[in-house]
């Protein structure tokens, strides 16, 4: 089992590159960081974790900008976004994004994706709630074909462009890796356009039967990361029980000399199980 790990990076904690240098040296696999462009000041869509929203949500760092700085510093570390918004996100800027990243990257961008929970957050960006699972579905569609074809064009209820050129074209063939978040309701997403599941906090015990009804629907043996993972030593050798493929690691955002203890405690717990 693979380990990395998941976090905010914000302007009040440790920077990206000794972040990725750090995971690197202590023989994590991956960097996935959060995103959000904004949160409104007067919000309405409840927290899902409850409780007042944490302050690492309003002081996010933009996702590409981040991982260059990662992937400038590290030569294996993967580099990914946990998750995208692609709800708020123009197809042909955010395809272009994947594609520079992988290609900085020598090949090792990770696209995460989700659709996202803040209703007011997403409408500022012009996207209608009730129908954000279908817009990230014809845009996932549409970057596919950005990223595979000489000329690609779109045509679909949400995304409509003629013939373009649009380069770079990933590294990685036919395209970086799609990682969907969410729960069953985005088991058909994953069928169609996913190649790795990404479970957010599902604990083991909930885990393997999920597992089976998302690769019944797949039709596959899609592979499983599980985004936020305890770092408890029963849980992690559940899910290693349960064949997962990779924990990310929840990581807290706090200063350079305090994350690098974390990172040591992290990183000694998960060698028992690599």
């Amino acid at each position: 089992m693979r380990f990395g790990v998941s976090t905010f990076v914000t302007d009040q904690g440790i920077a990206p590159a000794p972040l990725a240098r750090a995971l690197e040296e202590r023989g994590f696999d991956s960097l996935l960081v959060a995103e959000h462009t904004h949160i409104p000041a007067e919000r309405r869509s409840p927290y899902p974790g409850g409780g007042d929203l944490p302050g690492i949500y309003y002081r996010t760092l933009d996702p590409f900008v981040t991982l260059s700085a990662a992937a400038a510093v590290t030569e294996r570390l993967l580099v990914g976004t946990g998750v995208a918004l692609v709800a708020q996100r123009d197809p042909l800027i955010t395809a272009k994004e994947v594609a520079s990243l992988d290609h900085v990257s020598g090949g090792r961008a990770v696209f995460g994706v989700g659709v996202g929970w803040n209703r007011e957050e997403m409408e500022n960006h012009g996207t209608d709630p009730r129908t954000r699972g279908r817009l990230v579905d014809e845009r996932l569609r549409a970057m596919k074909e950005l990223w595979t074809q000489e000329q690609p064009e779109f045509h679909g209820e949400f995304v409509d462009f003629a013939p373009v050129h649009s380069w770079p074209k990933p590294v990685q063939k036919p395209h970086p890796p799609i990682w969907v978040g969410g729960g069953p309701g985005a088991f058909p997403r994953i069928a169609e356009l996913g190649d790795v599941w990404l479970a957010n906090g599902v604990p083991p015990q909930e885990l393997a039967d999920q597992i089976r009804q998302m690769r019944a629907r797949a039709g596959r043996d899609v592979p499983v990361t599980v985004y936020g993972a305890s770092a408890e030593p029963r849980d992690i050798a559940a899910y290693a029980e349960l064949d997962v493929e990779r924990l990310l690691l929840y990581l807290p955002t706090e200063p350079e000399a305090r994350t690098l203890r974390i990172l040591d405690d992290l990183a000694t717990v998960a060698q028992e199980y690599r």
